[in-house]
């Protein structure tokens, strides 16, 4: 009698809970009326079943809306009615990190001793936010990234921001180290690339140091603020595109040292304000080819100091470099030209003995100066010009010459151009020799093609008549372009 009470009991009390809530909570008295289930605590958590991918598959008409855990891929599935869909740390990428503040590199600086954040090789690391560094940091050939280069921004206050020998990737971040340094990366194996791509750097010190890298690549890089520039040294190929240097900075924006094989500058501006250089090549850099190319370049400061040996008088580069710059001299092979001319008086002249019909080169007693070289150089008395340009191309040659001939009464002479002392037939120029006191103007007019080394005089030679003759010459000029 009494079981039979206590059962029915159970069940009125069983109805009248069920009945009288729409709620049940566990580790609350108050569940929220939303809810059908509500669960409070600050020890534990719910447990959902766990079971390897082969058993959630093989689930049964899986009721949409089913949640498990994966204990094969540690991601939480639920059944969508169709098929299983991972939530939330099924679609994250391997090797990625996303740094909120600098803690979350804690396991970097531990990695570095202490001393440096030493990235994860081959590591993704998005910056989120402001990030103020207390250590270097060690790229080891891992990529920084950005995703809002006004807001995601690396700050080392009177450090160096970058240092080490390893290589990596930056894109889409600002960069500042005020009182201090930016980069002083040293790829000592010369085996490593370099990429700073979409990013600004501001308000440093020093923009710091990049060498000895294989492939250093900067592209899109806005500079402002900085007390001192940036050197590159010794890197086998540095390509330098728009790179855009504002009149904040200061100092010296880009210095060139050490040996390249190849520079390309490309696109970008330089605002150079006054006291301030824009390129330094001053420690003459040893350059395979230079490209300096649409680098737009204003202000009052000194744009280039240039090259201190191998350069051309009035110009700033070597003939390894084409320049084509607004603000900056076009110096390119293209524009390669040179003159001669003699320094004689005018009236006297000088004279040069011819005695037989052989073809040579009109010097005698004159003394030569030249005008105007750029990737030409003079030999021979002067009154050589020898092309030092790199690219084989042709070139107008023109020539006057006022000349008198003694003893030759009757006799013809031709004037002409010699290319490495060989006689360039089409340049031929005649004059036929009245009498002693006769002076003639002579022009030469000729087309030729010239490779490096190659050089152009100018001859003389009696083609008809005998004995000895005297060539008086007063006036001899010679331009190359």
């Amino acid at each position: 009698m009494n079981l039979r009470f206590t059962y029915l009991t159970a069940l009125l009390f069983t109805f009248f809970i069920t009945s009288s809530y729409s709620q049940v909570g566990i580790g609350t008295t108050t569940p929220d009326a939303s809810s059908i289930l509500d669960m409070s605590s600050t020890t534990q958590g719910v447990l959902t079943p766990r079971m390897t991918t082969a058993e959630r598959v093989a689930i049964a008409s899986p009721a949409k809306g089913l949640l498990v855990f994966d204990a094969d891929l540690d991601v939480f599935y639920y059944f969508d009615g169709t098929t299983w869909q991972p939530i939330g740390g099924g679609d994250k990428r391997n090797n990625y990190k996303l740094v909120k503040s600098v803690a979350d590199l804690s396991d970097e600086l531990t990695a570095g001793g202490g001393s440096t954040y030493l990235l994860d090789t081959n590591t993704l690391y998005e910056i989120n936010g402001t990030i103020v560094l207390n250590y270097s940091i060690d790229l080891n050939n891992a990529y920084l990234i950005g995703l809002d280069t006004n807001e995601d921004i690396l700050v080392f206050p009177g450090g160096t921001l970058f240092s080490g020998s390893n290589g990596g990737s930056i894109r889409n971040l600002t960069l500042s180290a005020p009182g201090g340094t930016v980069f002083n990366i040293d790829d000592v194996s010369g085996s490593q690339n370099f990429v700073l791509q979409s990013s600004v750097v501001a308000n440093s010190n020093s923009v710091g140091t990049l060498k000895g890298f294989y492939l250093a690549f900067l592209n899109i890089v806005q500079y402002a603020g900085n007390t001192d520039g940036i050197a590159y040294e010794s890197i086998n190929d540095l390509l330098l595109n728009n790179q855009g240097w504002l009149d904040t900075n200061s100092g010296t924006y880009e210095t060139f040292a050490g040996t390249f094989s190849l520079i390309e500058k490309v696109s970008g501006f330089s605002q150079v304000s006054a006291g301030n250089i824009g390129v330094d090549l001053s420690s003459n850099p040893t350059v395979g080819e230079g490209v300096l190319l649409s680098t737009a370049f204003s202000g009052v400061g000194n744009y280039v100091n240039g090259y201190t040996v191998g350069s051309y008088t009035n110009y700033y580069f070597t003939k390894e470099w084409f320049v084509n710059s607004p603000g900056l001299e076009l110096e390119t092979d293209f524009v390669a030209s040179g003159n001669f001319y003699n320094t004689n008086s005018l009236t006297t002249g000088f004279t040069q003995t011819i005695s037989d019909g052989t073809a040579v080169e009109i010097e005698g007693t004159g003394t030569f100066t030249t005008d105007g070289l750029f990737r030409f150089a003079s030999s021979g008395g002067g009154n050589r010009l020898t092309y030092d340009g790199l690219a084989t191309r042709n070139f107008k040659v023109t020539g006057s010459l006022s000349i008198r001939v003694l003893n030759a009464a009757g006799d013809f002479y031709a004037i002409m151009l010699a290319k490495n002392g060989v006689v360039i037939t089409q340049s031929n120029a005649v004059a036929y020799i009245d009498s002693n006191t006769q002076i003639q103007n002579i022009a030469l007019n000729c087309n030729v093609k010239l490779a490096q080394g190659d050089y152009v005089e100018v001859f003389v030679q009696r083609l008809t008549g005998s004995g000895t003759d005297t060539l008086a010459v007063f006036s001899e000029n010679l331009s190359i372009n």
